[in-house]
């Protein structure tokens, strides 16, 4: 039997999520399939028995449990479309890695020290002169480990700071980055959480200090920058080539658009109605939608 979509998750807070996705899916005539950790060994001998296939499949457990990652592998060399396929994940997820393409892609981003781990290199090879030039307070972020501000330390002062958070995860690369201030305009912040929803572009307003999306509209709010943050996003989208992610903005009072996080491939979608920090359930339902076209179109 083939399904059109599989999903599967381990984040308690994904059960919302993909309960619209199933809902949204059959309600437009799309068959699905559940995959939980109560069920990943029986799903992985039925796909290598051949008694069931997917059309496509959306992975949101086997980066954070080790039990998916034999179904993941079988059918990646299926015919089964891997929504957000691996080795582009791989490719575009470590900012340290993915740093320099944009860069060249002519993005604009805070000034940075890129830092190896510290497995590799022990010794802090950054001058009081660099950091001089970053200026204080710095913005000291993982590599790899990190995602929607987890793990990013926002007000680092001292090689102290910066040795304290290589301590944190000692096989991570970490940036060492200019701290940018967004402008305040009509009493909210200029920062911007954008999706890239399957090629469409959903461009949110999003407080990087309370971590709560404004349900305001950014089109009305800031139509000098929204033309500007599609063609950014595009040009991510031309380096990361996933077919869902996020990544952040922020407009200064310079009008300068700064990229700030590169490319989130695991997006939190947790309702707003539901959690105050959650994403306005209109955008989840669009989200869906869109891929509900992808889906369609394979």
């Amino acid at each position: 039997m083939k399904f059109d979509l599989a999903i599967s998750y381990t984040w308690i807070y994904d059960i919302e999520f993909t309960q619209l996705i199933e809902k949204m899916f059959q309600a437009n005539g799309l068959s699905t399939f559940l995959i939980k950790r109560n069920n990943i060994d029986e799903t992985t001998k039925f796909i290598q028995d051949k008694k069931i296939s997917f059309k496509a499949y959306l992975d949101r457990a086997s980066d954070e449990d080790s039990n998916f990652l034999e179904l993941a592998d079988l059918l990646e060399k299926s015919s089964c479309r891997i929504i957000n396929q691996y080795k582009k994940v791989a490719q575009s997820t470590d900012k340290a890695l993915v740093q320099p393409k944009l860069i060249n892609a002519g993005l604009k981003i805070p000034e940075t020290i890129i830092v190896p781990p510290y497995e590799v290199q022990q010794e802090l090879k950054i001058t009081e002169r660099n950091l001089e030039r970053i200026g204080r307070p710095f913005i000291i972020k993982p590599s790899y480990y990190s995602g929607g501000s987890e793990g990013v330390i926002k007000n680092g002062f001292t090689f102290d700071d910066i040795h304290a958070a290589r301590m944190t995860n000692k096989d991570d690369s970490y940036l060492i980055q200019k701290k940018i201030y967004p402008v305040v305009i009509n009493n909210h912040r200029s920062w911007f959480r954008v999706l890239w929803a399957f090629g469409k572009v959903i461009p949110l307003l999003w407080d990087d200090e309370t971590l709560v999306y404004s349900e305001l509209d950014v089109n009305s709010e800031h139509p000098e920058v929204c033309n500007d943050i599609v063609d950014k996003m595009n040009t991510i989208y031309k380096v990361a080539g996933l077919d869902y992610f996020s990544s952040e903005f922020a407009l200064t009072k310079t009008g300068e658009l700064y990229l700030i996080d590169y490319v989130n491939d695991q997006c939190d979608m947790r309702l707003k109605s539901k959690h105050p920090d959650g994403v306005p359930n209109k955008i989840v339902i669009e989200f869906i939608n869109e891929m509900i076209r992808f889906v369609k179109s394979l």
